[in-house]
């Protein structure tokens, strides 16, 4: 297994290496955010249905649900800027683990949302709209890892754009192209390809991360966790092990 993941978190990227990561990414995003849908009742990475509920309840005057709404989308956007801030850092300072950063944190709060989880139950009122914050938070670090990392052609927390890039490489596909066509319509399939995995991986993670919330509750975050620590964890140990060769000289 380790040296199937190998490269997967490296400074040093290929496009097998993305797809593979943005897949992983895609399936804990659709874990969660179905997961975190039972746990407290609201998807956390649909930022466009947050604002809509900004405007909407901002005209009706529901302040307090405009807040809660504002800080969803923040605590998003915050996730995205740690990411930047730690990816660029690490970049600068020539860390193998400068993606794998990110990841590192991302495991440590899933950790800390699976534990605190059984407190939700007993302080809603407190507990309901802290959990929301970290899970946004969780969300944006995750989606601002792969973009960075993809150059902005990976997402995994959002599937609309993803969908829409299908619906438009399908369209291509079955154009019907004049036969003296000097320039014609051609469609992108391994752009059709790696989209329609990560579609259905955000599912099925979706699916897991329902089932595992019906039946095991919060522990269901541990493997999750797990599973991007392990990413993770090889290049970080890495720059600590040089890090320490560099303090014994």
């Amino acid at each position: 297994m380790f040296a199937f993941i190998r490269g997967w978190a490296d400074v040093d990227r290929t496009t097998q290496a993305n797809v593979r990561l943005g897949a992983f990414l895609a399936f804990v995003a659709g874990a969660t955010n179905a997961g975190g849908f039972l746990a407290v009742g609201q998807y956390t990475s649909h930022m466009t249905g947050l604002l809509s509920s900004i405007a909407d309840n901002l005209i009706l005057g529901n302040v307090t649900l405009v807040v809660a709404a504002a800080g969803a989308v923040l605590a998003f956007m915050g996730g995205a800027m740690t990411t930047a801030v730690l990816v660029n850092w690490g970049l600068r300072r020539r860390l193998y683990s400068a993606y794998g950063l990110p990841l590192l944190l991302e495991s440590a709060a899933l950790l800390v949302f699976g534990v605190s989880g059984a407190s939700i139950a007993v302080f809603a009122p407190l507990f309901v709209p802290m959990t929301v914050v970290l899970l946004c938070f969780i969300m944006g670090l995750q989606n601002a890892v792969i973009t960075k990392i993809s150059r902005a052609e990976i997402r995994t927390t959002h599937v609309t754009g993803l969908v829409t890039d299908i619906g438009i490489e399908l369209g291509k596909l079955i154009y019907i192209n004049p036969a003296d066509e000097a320039d014609p319509v051609l469609a992108n399939r391994q752009k059709l390809r790696i989209h329609s995995l990560l579609v259905a991986c955000f599912l099925v993670g979706g699916c897991a991360g329902a089932l595992g919330f019906k039946f095991v509750g919060f522990g269901t975050t541990v493997p999750l966790a797990v599973g991007l620590c392990l990413l993770a964890v090889r290049p970080f140990w890495r720059d600590v092990r040089q890090r320490l060769v560099a303090a014994g000289h």
